[in-house]
């Protein structure tokens, strides 16, 4: 599906491997990045975009802004934005990659942003691929990138998924299995009557982790489940079917029988530590965190709410819940999804990306966490004398109550 994007939006056959010139749908960068974008910019002669309707930034990595510091660099992007007409987003509005995938993405569009997982789209069938902020602003400069066509891995999951076993297990599963550096710089295009069952918030979370195995993107095909989300958010003129070619061929093949399947975490501190929520049953944690751009999503507030509903968050655990964006923030709350959380125990942040990199909520010396964002890298969220474990939010929901790594097929609701 790479290839057919890449060879129709630069009108020739291409192949992977070779070096191509490709025009972009859409450039995007956040407060940690755009301001280097911009800087760029300025080092190529032009603080110009090369078009206001395809260029977009945003205010979610520090938001609310937490120093001066962030303050002004919020400034300095408003100032871009004001004076290029670009899109924008303030503080509040949601993280970028939910935001583009409300109101930008979809089928066959290219589509590169200013973090890592900008790979997300690909659930909506977009090329989209995340860059460092040099080749950023070089694009909103001049609306063109160049990259490596990627090979593909197709990676065909099977069967019916359990109880309380969701998206989330099935990715870190598949990244467990091929390792972090399992699909490098290759487009991973998940396939197969699982996938095909899975909603779009499921399917985007599974895309969303494709550069946790260093996938160049993830990719999922364009169908009607597509075309009703694009309706759904104004957009059905939007859409176009995309799917691989029946003879594809692929670098890198693997089958997932998901029924074999149990719920998932990634402990720390490498995302490819893969192992059930069984051998880690009974761990304490300090803080539980059910968010981010992987899992912030009205689906993933559904299932926690529906676990934590009635229930308290256990004394001496901490519950944090960061909403994707300002439109799953209201229709939360319209679902009474927030008093749920609220009386819960839980503490509810603005959207935006919150915990997950320890700019707004950070952990303290010797602290465990257990979340639902995409990393758990030493020093994540804000202190490398901490620890970070990956799970679904039925996982984090199901742990908070008991304050311990819990299997969420325990807990009744």
């Amino acid at each position: 599906m790479a290839e057919k994007i890449l060879s129709a939006k630069t009108n020739t056959d291409i192949v992977a491997g070779e070096i191509i010139v490709t025009p972009i749908d859409l450039v995007f960068a956040h407060d940690g990045t755009m301001p280097l974008a911009i800087q760029q910019m300025e080092t190529l002669g032009t603080r110009d975009v090369f078009d206001p309707n395809k260029v977009m930034g945003i205010c979610d990595h520090a938001s609310p802004s937490p120093s001066e510091k962030i303050s002004n660099v919020h400034a300095l992007m408003r100032e871009f934005a004001w004076k290029n007409k670009i899109h924008f987003f303030e503080n509040g509005d949601g993280i970028c990659h939910q935001i583009v995938a409300e109101k930008f993405a979809a089928p066959w569009k290219i589509i590169i942003g200013g973090d890592s997982h900008t790979c997300t789209h690909g659930a909506l069938g977009a090329f989209s691929t995340g860059m460092g902020s040099t080749d950023v602003g070089a694009i909103m400069a001049y609306g063109r990138t160049w990259l490596k066509v990627p090979e593909s891995f197709k990676i065909k999951v099977v069967g019916e998924l359990k109880e309380r076993v969701y998206s989330k297990d099935v990715i870190l599963h598949i990244i467990g299995e091929i390792t972090a550096e399992g699909a490098t710089y290759m487009s991973m295009e998940f396939l197969g009557d699982t996938v095909d069952r899975m909603s779009i918030e499921s399917r985007m979370t599974m895309c969303n982790m494709a550069i946790e195995a260093g996938g160049k993107t993830g990719l999922c095909i364009a169908d009607e489940k597509v075309k009703s989300f694009l309706e759904a958010h104004g957009r059905g003129n939007e859409y176009k079917a995309l799917s691989p070619d029946r003879d594809a061929t692929y670098k890198e093949e693997i089958t997932i029988d998901a029924s074999c399947l149990e719920p998932m975490i990634a402990h720390s501190h490498r995302v490819d530590k893969v192992a059930s929520v069984a051998e880690f049953e009974g761990m304490e944690i300090d803080q539980v965190c059910i968010g981010s751009c992987t899992n912030g999503r009205m689906e993933d507030l559904r299932i926690a709410a529906g676990i934590l509903k009635g229930k308290e968050v256990v004394k001496d655990t901490r519950l944090v819940i960061y909403p994707a964006s300002r439109s799953i923030l209201i229709q939360a709350i319209c679902e009474g999804i927030i008093e749920t959380f609220l009386r819960s125990g839980a503490s509810i942040g603005a959207p935006g990306c919150g915990f997950c990199i320890g700019r707004t909520v950070a952990l303290g010396d010797g602290e465990v966490a257990l979340s639902t964002q995409n990393r758990n890298f030493k020093g994540r969220m804000g202190n490398d004398k901490s620890e970070i474990y990956l799970c679904s939010p039925a996982t984090a929901a199901a742990s908070a109550i008991t304050g311990k790594i819990t299997d969420p097929r325990s807990i009744k609701g």
